[in-house]
């Protein structure tokens, strides 16, 4: 089919697909506003406390997070099977409508279980429905340049925070914490009805003008299908470099705002305004270590990784300073940004491309359980000693457990 038979927004397809991108990146940017939840922690223990009288503790605080990750994981490779069948507009509009649900109707949540309910499983599962879909349709309206479009719409979902942490901070001040989810909500509903509105797929045999390439999603037929993936040593060493690579981000950036006040004494404002830049890392560092994975290979990448978590965790747990934070959840946030190209790459890479949703999906669990694991012991130890002090030195021991499973990451 020739290019110039189809138009988008107006405009042909080559020009048009463009504006496809930008839109997924405003969607991904919605959705990833889970990622400023360091924001709410100080403000929804100060509600729950003084104005319903509750006493919840580190760890219950940090829950909500955990639990929307991990339903966000467990969502996303369940949707793929179900885009081919309804396109994305509709996957689009269905995730973002639930999960501005969940942060409408965890405004009004009376307990810290209602919490997990409506903000953790209902907001996640909305994600998780939505996330994939303008990926997928930017990685076949670009086969000719799919890596670049497909980042572009993911480095929404990484710099989210650099905008909505310090909209929240904003919000929170004027309309309370729950004033602020409620907003949050009902603007998310809006936005990501409008911006689903011209997505679509490209009808089978489409490709842009002079493109000579695959225009498979995937691009290529070889595979190591799921049932064999799951004996190879490979694909254990690959979760649980993920996990941890997981666990140490989604760690970090529950506590973000709470260890920057805490330990090392910076205004509450401010510690907002540093949330939103280390997002500018957590969305750079997708790129960066993807180009890693490429030219130096999975394994080399994942021991850099490891080596900026486990430096970064020492020098916090021996040196907690304003210079020392700042530099430490740079590196921090980013390195998670980097696992979320380092692990979807090493699957093409490692077991091919022909059955890559299954099989992306299964790994993909480890960031669910990073999601679970990270903030709960962060909480656990707060809760235990006073301070989130301790958090340190028990993650840079992960780093050192991640650099001997990526070991096992070895080429053919």
């Amino acid at each position: 089919m020739k290019s110039g038979d189809i138009r988008i927004c107006g405009m042909e397809a080559e020009k048009g697909r463009w504006i496809l991108v930008f839109l997924g990146m405003a969607i991904n940017l919605c959705l990833g506003t889970v990622y400023s939840w360091s924001v709410f922690v100080t403000p929804l223990t100060d509600y729950f406390s003084m104005s319903l009288g509750l006493t919840v503790t580190a760890s219950e605080i940090l829950m909500p997070f955990s639990v929307f990750l991990a339903c966000f994981a467990i969502a996303m490779p369940l949707t793929g099977k179900y885009l081919d069948i309804y396109g994305p507009r509709k996957i689009i509009i269905a995730g973002g409508i639930l999960t501005g649900l969940g942060w409408v109707l965890a405004s009004f949540s009376t307990s810290v279980f209602m919490l997990y309910i409506l903000y953790g499983v209902i907001g996640g599962f909305g994600v998780g429905i939505a996330y994939g879909a303008p990926v997928a349709a930017a990685a076949r309206w670009f086969p000719d340049r799919r890596g670049l479009a497909v980042g572009l719409v993911l480095l929404g979902f990484g710099f989210s925070a650099f905008i909505t942490a310090n909209l929240a901070g904003v919000l929170i001040g004027i309309t309370g914490v729950m004033g602020t989810f409620r907003i949050f909500g009902i603007a998310f509903v809006i936005l990501t009805l409008l911006l689903a509105l011209p997505f679509r797929f490209p009808e089978a045999g489409w490709a842009p003008e002079g493109f000579t390439g695959s225009v498979t999603a995937m691009g290529c037929e070889c595979s190591i299908p799921l049932h064999e993936m799951v004996k190879s040593v490979r694909f254990y060493a690959l979760w649980i470099c993920y996990f941890i690579g997981c666990l140490a981000g989604l760690m970090a950036i529950s506590i973000s705002k709470p260890v920057g006040s805490e330990i090392v004494g910076i205004e509450a404002a401010l510690c907002t305004v540093l949330v939103g830049f280390f997002a500018v890392f957590n969305g750079g560092g997708r790129p960066l270590f993807g180009e890693l994975t490429d030219r130096i290979n999975p394994r080399n990448t994942a021991v850099v990784s490891f080596v900026l978590i486990g430096g970064a965790s020492l020098m916090l747990a021996f040196i907690p300073s304003v210079l020392v934070y700042i530099i430490a959840f740079a590196l921090l946030w980013g390195c998670l940004g980097g696992w979320l190209a380092i692990a979807p790459a090493s699957t093409a890479r490692f077991f091919g491309t022909g059955d890559y949703p299954r099989c992306y999906g299964v790994i993909f669990l480890a960031y669910g359980a990073g999601a679970i694991a990270g903030p709960q012991i962060a909480g656990y130890i707060r809760d235990a000693t006073g301070s989130y002090l301790g958090v340190f030195p028990v993650v840079a021991l992960l780093a050192l457990a991640g650099i001997v499973s990526a070991m096992f990451l070895k080429e053919n």
